[in-house]
């Protein structure tokens, strides 16, 4: 490395969040800029490692400590071309992946790690800055076609690959935009979506077709589909959201959060304003049921609603300060973690359960109904005098996904499912039905972002083998290589 004794000079520093009663006021990203020589600093503190365990932390397989050394030395454009050795979309990872190549870290052992994860989004930043970041075209067209269904991560990787390789590939979306969760899951203070649109331009000027408002099974059928493309990928995502089934469900204002996320990214797409949204948390109390990232979505955007109040639940117990003694290194470590959302307000309760939810006259909720909850030989057991209610006029439920919906097109393929209500596949990412090939998390159930484009890359190189009887695409991952993350 270019300083040696960069991780015995240096502390770990990030980028400053924007003030929150600044943030609160627009959509825009909460980062501050972060100087260049700053960061350079960072990449210094990366150790040479013997083994680089980050980069097996990665599911992309990211060549950090090679991209590391060229940013603290100054060279950025042989540094972008490393990223995008392993990784299509590096500004969205680098804006929305947890970030298990930093628990992976060996400096991690003792310190805090390497700042992988802003390293990462500042070279993409910077190439996109300088102009370096264009279309590469296919350097021979191979006659064949390929239908990606579902424009998400997964799918976008896929996609990108099979075009780059020379095959005609239509990408098709039943949303009105293209991008899956990307654009109507994730909100705008995480990734303003222009660095969606950017991205999705390149893809047309190498090749890639694609048709938004197309729900593939519905709007068209599968034996079209079959009859004009060579090669189907699947990757549609885990979109069947858990429910909570308990006495109350039904009154107005209990909603999934994915029936409230994209009403404020659409009236940012300029669909409609803010102040028509059909789902509004302003001047409510709001209750978020879930303590994860959909739940840290939800936070945020409440906050810029202009909620009255907003309480966060979560069944499990509050995680520990620092890495748990049972979640060692170099597993993703299980900790206590704030993210800017939290920074805005509202309280955050844990190790509790819901009972039901109470209503007014006309059916819209008022309050929720919880008691405390305590583990006894791994089950949720209730703690007996602990019921209390809160008062909501608008509850999300932010609890998860259980995989694909099994809807019109899943059914007309006829593919076999798993034993999580995943669509089967093989090691080489085919489902049961010849041709049609798995990618992300319809097949792997809801995970990251960067398992979504690395199964995509992996699921590309088998399709192009079962095209042209070799690839040279890179294949990063088995399907049935499923660690927790």
């Amino acid at each position: 490395m270019g300083d040696v004794k960069g991780f015995m000079k240096h502390d770990r520093e990030l980028p400053e969040h924007r003030a929150v009663p600044v943030r609160l006021r627009d959509w825009k990203e909460v980062n501050a800029p972060f100087p260049e020589d700053h960061l350079q600093t960072q990449a210094s503190r990366c150790m040479d490692c013997g083994i680089p365990f980050c980069n097996n932390g990665c599911p992309l397989g990211n060549l950090i400590p090679d991209w590391n050394d060229l940013v603290y030395r100054d060279r950025w454009h042989d540094a972008i071309d490393s990223l995008h050795a392993t990784n299509n979309f590096p500004e969205f990872t680098g804006r929305l992946c947890p970030a298990p190549c930093e628990g992976a870290c060996v400096l991690g052992i003792n310190q805090d790690p390497v700042t992988i994860k802003q390293v990462e989004v500042s070279i993409i930043d910077h190439a996109w800055d300088q102009g370096w970041v264009v279309p590469v075209p296919p350097a021979l067209i191979t006659g064949k076609k390929v239908a990606v269904i579902g424009s998400g991560p997964a799918g976008l990787a896929a996609a990108q690959q099979l075009t780059r390789a020379g095959h005609a590939v239509t990408v098709f979306e039943r949303a009105d935009r293209i991008g899956g969760l990307l654009r109507y899951g994730i909100p705008e203070f995480k990734m303003e979506k222009r660095h969606l649109d950017r991205r999705l331009a390149q893809m047309e000027a190498e090749g890639t077709q694609f048709r938004a408002g197309v729900n593939v099974g519905v709007d068209l059928g599968v034996g079209e589909l079959r009859a004009n493309f060579d090669a189907l990928v699947l990757a549609g995502g885990a979109t069947a959201w858990r429910d909570l089934p308990v006495p109350g469900r039904h009154f107005n204002g209990v909603h999934q959060a994915m029936e409230f996320l994209p009403w404020s990214n659409k009236a940012i797409e300029g669909d409609l304003t803010l102040a028509d949204l059909p789902l509004t948390a302003k001047d409510k109390d709001v209750i978020i049921i879930g303590g994860g990232d959909t739940g840290a979505d939800c936070l945020g955007t409440v906050h810029r609603h202009g909620a009255r109040s907003v309480t966060q639940l979560e069944i499990m117990a509050r995680p520990v300060d620092g890495r748990p003694n049972a979640n060692p290194w170099p597993t993703y470590p299980m900790s206590y973690k704030v993210t800017s959302a939290h920074e805005e307000g509202g309280e955050r309760v844990y190790a509790v359960n819901t009972e039901c939810f109470l209503g007014d006259s006309d059916d819209h909720v008022q309050a929720l109904r919880l008691h405390e909850v305590e583990m006894v030989e791994g089950r949720f057991e209730k703690v007996e005098g602990t019921e209390r209610e809160i008062p909501t006029q608008l509850v999300l439920l932010a609890m998860g996904f259980l995989g694909p919906e099994k809807d019109s097109l899943l059914d007309q393929l006829g593919v076999e499912f798993d034993g999580r209500s995943n669509v089967a596949r093989n090691d080489d990412y085919a489902s049961s039905v010849s041709g049609v090939f798995v990618a992300g998390d319809i097949g792997r159930g809801q995970s990251l972002i960067v398992w979504a484009i690395a199964e995509g890359r992996s699921a590309a190189a088998a399709v192009d083998r079962y095209l042209m009887g070799d690839t040279a695409l890179p294949a990063i991952i088995a399907p049935t290589d499923r660690p927790l993350l």
